[in-house]
Parts: C-alpha cells; sequence; structure tokens
C-alpha cells in the first residue's frame, strides 16, 4: 500500500501543499520498481514547520503531564489499528520481509510507544532538594532527523519521549524509505494533537536536515545516522549553541568465550548480524573466537548462512531481504571485494546476487574467517550482511581488539554468565548484550566514541527531551 498525502507536508495540523516542486521516486528494492512519489522540501518548507511548532510550545510545554501522557496512549491506539498498514508499507519500502516486518519492525514502533508511557508515568518530574524544587521540562523545538533501516522504531524512540517532554518538534524522516513516517502522521493527526506540535516535513539531509540542524528557532537536534552525517549535523547545530543528541554507527564486537557452547554461540551471532539484512547500526559484525576453535566455528557460521532464505518479502518463507537501495548495494559489493583482496578467508558468500535472484537489490549472506582487525571488513561499517570472524588468542586479546574502534555502540558477548560479566564491564560500548537476551525498550540505548551521545529509550529518552530546572528558595 501507499498513505495517503506522499506529496505534501503535515504543518500546524494539516495537509499542506510544499513550497518546493522537487519530487522523488520511492523504490521498492525487491523488484525496483517505483512505487510512490515523495515530495522534497526546501527552506520555505522547513521553516514554514518550524514557525508552526514554535509558535505551540508554549501551549503544549505548559499542557499537564497527564494530558501530554493521555494523547501518546491515543497515538498508540491508532497504531495498533493501523498495525498491519505499517507491516506492509515498512516491507515496500525497505525490502523487509513480511514476517520480520510485523514481528520487528511495526513491534518495535509498538513497544517503544507503551516503554514511554509507563516511564513517563512513573517518572518523578519534580521534587525537592532542601530548599530547592528540582523540576523537568520540555527543552523546546525539536528537530527529529530519522532513518531508513528501523523507520518507526527511531520514530517511536523520538516522538513519544519529545511529546511527553512537552516540547513540539518537526520531523524528516529518510527520503529513502518515507511512507511510514506519513502513515505516522496521519497516526498524529487523527490522535487529535493541537496544531503546530507535530510537524512533518520530508526531504533531504542536505536540504531539509541542514536546515533543521542551524534553524536559531530550533533548541534540540535529535538525528539517528551514519557517523559521517552526525558530525555535519553537529557542526552545523554548533554556532547556535542547541542541544544534539546523536545515535550514530557501529562495528559492534561479539566475543564467544573459551567456555562457550561454540555451534550455539555461533549460529546465534550470525542469526543476529543478519537480522534486517544487516542493516543494524548494532548488529554484532565482528565475531571473536577461540583461535582453536576457529575452523570449527567457521563451519557452524557457514551452515548457518546457507541456511538464509532470501527472496520474495512478501513470502512468508522468506527470511532476508533486499538491502535498501543500489547505493547500498554497490556499497556492500564493495566491501566484499576488499573482504577477499585483502586475503580474509571467504567462507560462504562474495559478490553478485544470491542464485536464483537477477533483480532488486539482493546480496549473498557473507562470511569471512581469518580475519585480522586491520582488514577493512573489520574496521569499516558494511551495513549489510557480512560477518568477520577473528581468531584471538586469550580474553585480554579478544577484549584489546574489540575495543579497537572508533565505535562503541554495541558489544555482544556469550557464555556463561558468570565468565561474561567481568568481561562486559571491560567492553567500551552503550550496550552489552549477554548471550544474545530479549531485547529491552526500558535499557538505555546509545554509543561511546563516535557512536555517538545522548540515550533513547524509556525515561532515558524522555530525560534527553527535558531541561532542568532549579527554583533555589522554594521554601525559603
Amino acid at each position: 500500500m501507499v498513505p495517503d498525502h506522499m506529496e505534501e507536508f503535515y504543518i500546524d495540523g494539516a495537509w499542506v501543499a510544499p513550497h518546493s516542486s522537487a519530487r522523488m521516486g520511492v523504490e521498492n528494492p525487491a523488484t525496483e520498481e517505483i512505487v510512490a512519489q515523495v515530495a522534497l522540501g526546501d527552506q520555505a518548507d522547513i521553516d514554514r514547520a518550524i514557525l508552526a511548532a514554535r509558535a505551540a510550545f508554549d501551549g503544549w510545554s505548559t499542557t499537564p503531564v497527564a494530558e501530554r501522557i493521555a494523547a501518546v496512549k491515543r497515538i498508540l491506539d491508532i497504531y495498533n489499528s493501523r498495525y498491519e498498514d505499517f507491516a506492509q508499507v515498512m516491507s515496500t519500502e525497505m525490502g523487509a520481509p513480511i514476517t520480520w516486518a510485523r514481528e520487528a519492525q511495526a513491534w518495535a514502533g509498538q513497544v517503544h510507544i507503551e516503554a514511554t508511557i509507563k516511564a513517563a508515568e512513573e517518572m518523578t518530574w519534580e521534587e525537592m532538594r532542601g530548599s530547592t524544587r528540582l523540576v523537568h521540562e520540555a527543552v523546546g523545538v525539536c528537530a527529529l532527523i530519522t532513518p531508513w533501516n528501523w523507520p518507526m522504531n527511531q520514530i517511536a524512540c523520538k516522538v513519544a519521549p519529545a511529546l511527553v517532554a512537552g516540547c513540539t518538534m518537526v520531523l524528516k524522516p529518510s527520503e529513502i524509505a518515507p511512507m511510514s513516517g506519513v502513515l505516522f502522521a496521519q497516526v498524529c493527526h487523527e490522535a487529535g494533537l493541537p496544531k503546530g506540535v507535530f510537524n512533518l516535513v520530508n526531504g533531504t539531509g542536505t536540504e531539509v536536515g541542514a536546515r533543521m540542524s542551524s534553524h536559531p528557532e530550533v533548541d534540540m537536534v535529535s538525528f539517528t545516522g551514519s557517523t559521517r552525517a552526525g558530525t555535519a549535523v553537529a557542526a552545523a547545530a554548533a554556532p547556535t549553541v542547541k542541544r544534539v543528541t546523536l545515535e550514530l554507527g557501529g562495528k559492534s564486537p561479539n566475543i564467544i568465550l573459551p567456555s562457550a557452547d561454540l555451534a550455539a554461540a555461533v549460529k546465534a551471532g550470525v542469526e543476529a548480524c543478519f537480522g534486517n539484512t544487516g542493516q543494524s547500526c548494532d548488529a554484532p559484525t565482528r565475531m571473536f573466537v577461540p583461535r582453536a576453535t576457529h575452523d570449527a566455528a567457521l563451519e557452524v557460521a557457514r551452515a548457518t548462512a546457507e541456511a538464509v532464505v532470501a527472496g520474495d518479502p512478501t513470502d512468508t518463507a522468506t527470511t532476508m531481504g533486499p538491502l535498501v537501495s543500489k547505493l547500498q548495494f554497490d556499497k556492500v559489493q564493495r566491501l566484499i571485494q576488499a573482504g577477499i583482496d585483502e586475503g580474509a578467508v571467504l567462507v560462504t558468500g562474495g559478490v553478485g546476487r544470491p542464485a536464483g535472484l537477477n533483480h532488486g537489490w539482493f546480496v549473498k549472506p557473507t562470511i569471512f574467517g581469518g580475519v585480522t582487525n586491520e582488514m577493512t571488513v573489520s574496521r569499516e561499517e558494511i551495513f549489510g550482511p557480512v560477518l568477520a570472524i577473528l581468531p584471538y588468542d586469550d580474553l585480554d586479546h579478544a577484549v584489546q581488539m574489540a575495543n579497537d574502534t572508533p565505535y562503541g555502540l554495541a558489544a555482544y558477548i556469550f557464555g556463561p554468565v558468570e565468565d561474561a560479566r567481568p568481561i562486559a564491564r571491560r567492553l567500551r560500548a552503550g550496550t552489552v548484550n549477554l548471550n544474545h537476551p530479549a531485547w529491552d525498550v526500558f535499557a538505555p540505548f546509545g554509543g561511546y566514541k563516535q557512536s555517538g551521545n545522548g540515550r533513547e529509550y524509556a525515561d532515558w529518552g524522555i530525560r534527553d527531551f527535558c531541561e532542568i530546572k532549579g527554583i533555589v528558595g522554594w521554601e525559603g
């Protein structure tokens, strides 16, 4: 399905014609067919949306918290009523297998809104410390810039906490996968948010994103995307001293402990790396295994990769869809070739499309063994189903290699918990996952180093959209 209003923007409580005449085709990456046209905004469009958010700020930020939470509950109810629409739209715009679209992509939006509501209801918004009243209040007008790889996950992780915090906002979804964002704007409209509280403008990062980041009436930018783009956002925001939160790239290590069940650990690690066609910033793309078990690990990894079913996303038997675009396809092909050229052992996969697929941006699930931490496949974020397996001599060696990266978003350890816990404390990453646990939407999510700053999910996300005011002498 294609949502209504793809060639309009949602500004000040209404669907409006854009100032810009620019349009861009929305491609189904599984078929390479253009399924819709999306309007691309310009400076006039984004200025109009930001000024609408500014005009709405005083009223929304002073609305009682309970009423703001009630508005987000209405959004959740309407979202749930259109759950299958969201799954279908994301399957179309990013090629997600329909089962994955339902059980992961659409689900992520749902559970993050639920977690925000629960956290907001339990949060202490005001408290006394001595004679000082401490107050959490809205940071202001927020520019929200979200990516294509987890569309509703990132929209929910920004919009819901910003709303309960009392912020007004302009959302710019990725122009590559904009349909789910337009559908979400329809949900917000139906929920009856006051005019100007939530606004949506589609467009490119270089045009709309840059203007949002530098605009003097924007108080905060929350950006999820590549590290390269994140540095541009931060630079654009610096002259006006905005708050900037960034959730950026990753090259997450996965340490298989000597005491682990090797077969179970490697299988789980490969599957986690390949989820969402490898297009997750926190994917465990570097697997560290004891040197003595390296060859055995490669055989388990090969069998797991070769069990992947790549193909038509509408088929419930499909477990891996295409990459999102030709640009992404070409990048992944280049990096797979770099792994071959630099002497990594190609265990399975390689360049080209999987057998039987001659169109769509499908790639072969690829495993490299014998990788060293200096190789390109171990250094660069590939954002595709490509796993590098590196042998280690001892746990000190594993930790040293795991931390030897400019990134620090996530890390993984597999083995007995009592053995994993001390290693977890040594890893420089915002989230360390022990034995591939269930997704915890109440845990903080964000990175160390060049993986960004700030934290999302539940109360962590709400606090990022709040200022803390101290009213000294309240009881003086």
